[in-house]
């Protein structure tokens, strides 16, 4: 096994004293002959943000599903805090574009049934108190006892985040969740994100199809090209945190995305 040193070292810091969390080595998928990914190289350090951006069809769900651990690579390594991932494992949170939550169940079961499902009812119970403190940190106090047909898009969208946290994961994999939103309630939800993935310093892996948000949230934003899905380059995201709304408009914010944009129009993929 080779590993492409020059795109791994493209994508972190040299001497990084945070601890790998996550990483992918050479990690490339096939279905019959039709090749989805080719080799892939990511390394996820302790409180790093990254995104991935690429065209539709080039392969980045396949890629978040391996990390998953939902689908296997046909080659490569994957491995969360030191050990390969050979399927789904309690240290890996993942959303999705949408919520799902169940209807008949309240905003606080919701948020606990991972662990009821996983340890029993006796320890949803117990872990009741961590989720009214998750609900109190996305802004929903008040809220565990309404159903989700009550809820807003975005306040839906936080209760999930609770119900991805509630089992406390090393790594936050989210398949653009916002994408449903109109752009003031993702705007509002990329802030909530930000602070709670530093609050909880969290490691996280976006996909997302919109340029500024990549760049709004991430460390690092991995441009994929088209199918079969390889990582061209990965950008280092060097402006301050926290970030805010006015940042958007700044030069340096604008300069990041038209860079990531051209990465994308050289391919011919806009």
């Amino acid at each position: 096994m080779t590993t492409n040193l020059a795109m791994v070292a493209e994508g972190e810091p040299a001497g990084d004293p945070r601890r790998p969390v996550y990483e992918l080595v050479d990690v490339t998928k096939k279905y019959g002959h039709v090749v989805a990914l080719e080799p892939v190289n990511v390394t996820l350090r302790e409180g790093d943000f990254a995104a991935v951006i690429g065209p539709s069809g080039c392969g980045k769900s396949t890629l978040l599903k391996i990390m998953a651990g939902l689908v296997p690579p046909s080659s490569g390594a994957v491995v969360l805090e030191g050990q390969p991932v050979k399927g789904p494992r309690r240290e890996i949170g993942m959303m999705f574009q949408q919520a799902t939550l169940f209807p008949w169940c309240t905003t606080l079961e919701n948020i606990v049934l991972p662990i009821s499902i996983r340890d029993g009812r006796a320890a949803a119970k117990k872990a009741e108190k961590d989720a009214l403190e998750l609900l109190e940190l996305v802004g929903l106090k008040g809220f565990e006892k309404a159903y989700p047909g009550q809820l807003s898009g975005g306040m839906a969208q936080r209760a999930a985040i609770c119900r991805m946290l509630i089992t406390e994961p090393d790594v936050l994999l989210l398949d653009e969740p916002f994408s449903a939103l109109d752009e003031l309630a993702r705007d509002f939800m990329n802030l909530e994100l930000q602070r709670i993935t530093s609050a909880r310093n969290a490691t996280a892996f976006l996909i997302t199809h919109s340029i500024p948000e990549a760049v709004f949230l991430s460390d690092t934003v991995y441009v994929m090209s088209a199918r079969p899905g390889r990582i061209v380059e990965a950008v280092t995201i060097d402006l301050p945190r926290p970030r805010t709304m006015e940042m958007m408009v700044e030069p340096a914010f604008g300069a990041f995305v038209n860079r990531i944009r051209s990465l994308l129009d050289k391919g011919g993929f806009l």
